[in-house]
């Protein structure tokens, strides 16, 4: 079995679906302090072919981790979504992806950012046919602060003798000997960002959200560009 952990980040980009589609489980580790100027409440869409962020606007008090965290101004969907129409309205594949992805946000929980991110993301990833089950960090028990140990512990509990999947990110603090205590394994892999064509823009801008991929090209290009980079990415996976 192989997990794959990171947090419940806003519309993300192609490379978190990326990793998803090697997973068998996700955990989203929600219950981690919120982190100012992350991709937690905010992403880089496309407009007038250059990047700019779309941030959900959110209220906290110091410390609190994102369960806690919830969006401060009430019509931030519907400015979303006037946004996205803006730039996006004459992209190729606008109007045959356009409802789905505006009935994913209007039923879009509220009562804190984790549970927002947590269903856009489990709703895409449906859309784009990822098959891994999704769990929550919050509900697997698991003490400690988060460390390499800690993650250890959350891949024991749900698989035990299983693989950690984890990004050129992970490989700055993560022990293998953490895991090789709780009997696990390791998989670093590396995310090569494909190409397509986006409305406006001159040349290819990576990192979007993957919103940009899905209203340039479609569910179903999207769906196979993810499905290619997750299969590139682990066939040079580097195991431990």
């Amino acid at each position: 079995m192989i997990v794959g952990i990171h947090q419940p980040n806003y519309v993300p980009w192609l490379g978190y679906f990326a990793k998803m589609a090697q997973a068998d489980i996700f955990v989203f580790l929600d219950n981690v302090q919120f982190s100012k100027g992350s991709y937690t409440n905010r992403v880089q869409i496309l407009a007038h072919g250059r990047p700019r962020w779309l941030t959900v606007p959110v209220k906290l008090d110091l410390g609190d981790p994102i369960t806690k965290v919830v969006p401060a101004q009430p019509d931030w969907v519907s400015r979303h979504l006037d946004i996205l129409q803006a730039n996006y309205r004459t992209a190729r594949c606008f109007h045959g992806a356009w409802d789905t992805v505006a009935a994913i946000y209007a039923q879009a929980p509220t009562a804190n950012l984790a549970a927002l991110n947590e269903h856009c993301i489990v709703e895409l990833a449906a859309r784009l046919g990822t098959t891994c089950r999704f769990r929550r960090a919050s509900e697997v028990d698991v003490a400690g602060e988060v460390s390499d140990r800690r993650l250890a512990s959350i891949v024991a509990n749900l698989a035990p003798g299983g693989t950690y999947l984890f990004g050129a990110g992970g490989a700055t603090y993560q022990r293998e000997r953490s895991f090789a205590e709780h009997g696990l394994s390791t998989r670093q892999y590396k995310f090569t960002h494909p190409t397509y064509d986006q409305v406006g823009a001159a040349a290819f801008i990576a990192g979007a959200s993957v919103l940009d991929a899905v209203f340039n090209v479609g569910w179903e290009a999207t769906a196979a560009l993810i499905r290619a980079s997750a299969s590139a990415a682990a066939q040079t996976a580097v195991d431990g």
